[in-house]
């Protein structure tokens, strides 16, 4: 197993977000969680790359080490566990190819981050026709490619995607979901949370539903596709 979650609680303040759940990851996977806004999918992912903190008794483990040990850097920089958030987070003023080279800053093999960059533009041929434009000018779809190509330039172990598909046009949405699928089968093994249940389920192996904070049904993606509850809160009856 290489992610291994039990019993993960956060609170903002006063209110509880995840009241104990529980789930895996195995390398090479792909893994989803499905869930209507507000369930706690960001905030699970959030929780897994060490950005919000998780309550006492919460357990963690990749690889077999304690995930709570590790400040949200060193999830990067050790680990390679790499988070895409919602709203791609990308520095708007910089070009697409210095937000690519900030991705290394832990690297320090020169060839392998070569490897890596034309590595990129050859899965998003499309940055590199914009590998001098600054990143707040690019398309929403565009922007997702350099946010993907980001995280991929940053270590890869494990890629935490929040909401891909948001706001893009269907063609785009998927091209960026062929892109990742690529990244899977090199060896990236994918966490995603994702609104458009259908979508996220066909893509992935495995996911989970998430309720209000708890976790109600897991299963392949082929049983919660048949999956009458499933059917009807998330893909349309």
């Amino acid at each position: 197993m290489l992610l291994s979650v039990e019993d993960l609680r956060v609170s903002y303040g006063g209110i509880k977000a995840l009241h104990g759940i529980g789930f895996r990851v195995d390398e090479g996977e792909i893994v989803c969680i499905i869930g209507a806004n507000g369930a706690g999918k960001s905030t699970t992912l959030r929780a897994v790359s060490r950005l919000v903190p998780a309550e006492p008794g919460s357990k963690l483990t990749y690889r077999g080490k304690d995930l709570l040990k590790y400040p949200p850097d060193r999830v990067v920089a050790e680990l390679g566990i790499t988070h895409v958030p919602e709203g791609r987070r990308l520095f708007d003023n910089l070009t697409v190819m210095e937000n690519l080279r900030l991705a290394c800053f832990a690297r320090r093999n020169g060839p392998e981050i070569q490897r890596d960059l034309d590595r990129v533009f050859s899965i998003f041929p499309r940055l590199r026709e914009r590998i001098h434009q600054k990143a707040g000018t690019l398309s929403g779809g565009e922007q997702q490619m350099l946010a993907i190509g980001r995280a991929f330039m940053s270590g890869r172990q494990v890629m935490l995607l929040d909401e891909p598909s948001m706001g893009l046009a269907p063609l785009l949405m998927m091209d960026v979901f062929k892109a990742l699928g690529e990244i899977n089968r090199e060896g990236t093994t994918i966490l995603l949370v994702e609104q458009n249940a259908r979508l996220a389920l066909r893509f992935a192996r495995r996911g989970y539903v998430l309720e209000n904070g708890n976790l109600v049904l897991e299963g392949s993606s082929e049983e919660l596709l048949n999956n009458p509850d499933v059917k009807k809160a998330y893909l349309g009856g």
